[in-house]
């Protein structure tokens, strides 16, 4: 029985990744708002009853799109910081933000999907949060990092006015017994991850068309200072 049931597991999960690559196909050529359960079975040859079983609703398409998204993008960004390492983390700090920028250029379909305008109609269910957040909480454990190491500066705004600029729940994270950053941490940390997401939103948006042609060295400069805005401070070398 076991065999049986691990193989009618394996063949559902194929069948399902069919449809969510058929679905990404559709996103592209037509986007998120189009997307068609009906016209996903009719390029699969499958009957819109049979596509059912597997994604009840449209709805429910979306969201295993959504999450299998972020889920890449947070995977992408956890190697990165995995193969940085934590010796310097100025430099993982910058190989986290590249290979997110890599993985929205690479996938601009997808990016847009969880990053772009939001679809008419659709609501994200709680199912979405947690891979929501991976990449966040991998700039987090970068700060954490920095802090341990003794490598994260002092603000440079007064600590009284930080409470006030983020929310408690972005305070609490913080926090956490997982963390040992100080809470003034916090707002610069909230800042920055929506100056990396604003970054890479203009770039494959194309609002920098005709305008900005070396993304590259305007990217890396930008990640310098975001840097310099967490309070990252260079490694230091033994001369």
């Amino acid at each position: 029985m076991g065999v049986i049931h691990g193989a009618r597991q394996k063949a559902r999960a194929e069948v399902a990744g069919a449809i969510k690559d058929q679905a990404r196909r559709q996103l592209a050529a037509e986007g998120a708002a189009r997307l068609s359960l009906r016209a996903v079975a009719r390029e699969l040859g499958m009957a819109s009853s049979a596509l059912y079983r597997y994604f009840p609703s449209r709805d429910d398409l979306l969201t295993a799109l959504i999450i299998d998204a972020y889920n890449a993008l947070g995977t992408a960004a956890e190697r990165a910081f995995e193969r940085a390492g934590t010796e310097d983390p100025r430099r993982a700090w910058g190989d986290v933000c590249r290979a997110v920028r890599r993985w929205a250029l690479a996938h601009p379909h997808e990016y847009a999907l969880v990053y772009g305008s939001p679809v008419p109609g659709y609501a994200a269910p709680q199912d979405t949060v947690e891979p929501a957040s991976r990449v966040a909480l991998t700039l987090l454990a970068v700060a954490e990092a920095a802090h341990v190491a003794g490598a994260l500066a002092a603000p440079e705004v007064p600590a009284a006015s930080c409470g006030t600029v983020v929310a408690e729940d972005v305070q609490r994270l913080v926090r956490s017994p997982r963390y040992t950053l100080p809470p003034e941490v916090a707002p610069r940390l909230a800042a920055v991850w929506a100056q990396l997401f604003g970054l890479i939103s203009f770039e494959v948006f194309g609002q920098y068309n005709r305008v900005i042609d070396d993304r590259d060295v305007l990217f890396e400069n930008a990640v310098n200072e975001l840097a310099h805005q967490i309070g990252l401070r260079p490694a230091v070398t033994d001369a």
